[in-house]
């Protein structure tokens, strides 16, 4: 299991030197139904046609990617690093 401070101190681009930065995790938000994928998708699925892709095979990974934001408490500027993987994480305060 992964614990993670809720405030760790971390390089800010945008003040240009190490600061304190609040962690929060993100959950990924709802695919807009809009886009050219999701579009393409629903035509070749219309009507009496099959699934585009091949069913995936196997199991499922056994572990999750872990979206995290890094936001700067003197600028306010938000990034988040390459996901990381973990079977459980936890945010801990320190």
């Amino acid at each position: 299991m992964v614990k993670m401070p809720r405030k760790v101190k971390r390089y800010s681009p945008a003040a240009a030197r190490h600061t304190e930065h609040t962690v929060e995790r993100v959950k990924k938000k709802r695919a807009s139904e809009l886009k050219w994928g999701q579009r393409r998708f629903r035509r070749v699925t219309a009507g009496y046609r099959g699934f585009p892709r091949p069913k995936p095979e196997g199991r499922e990974k056994p572990t999750k990617r872990v979206n995290l934001i890094f936001r700067c408490t003197e600028t306010g500027k938000a990034h988040s690093p390459a996901g990381q993987r973990a079977k459980k994480f936890e945010l801990v305060d320190k």
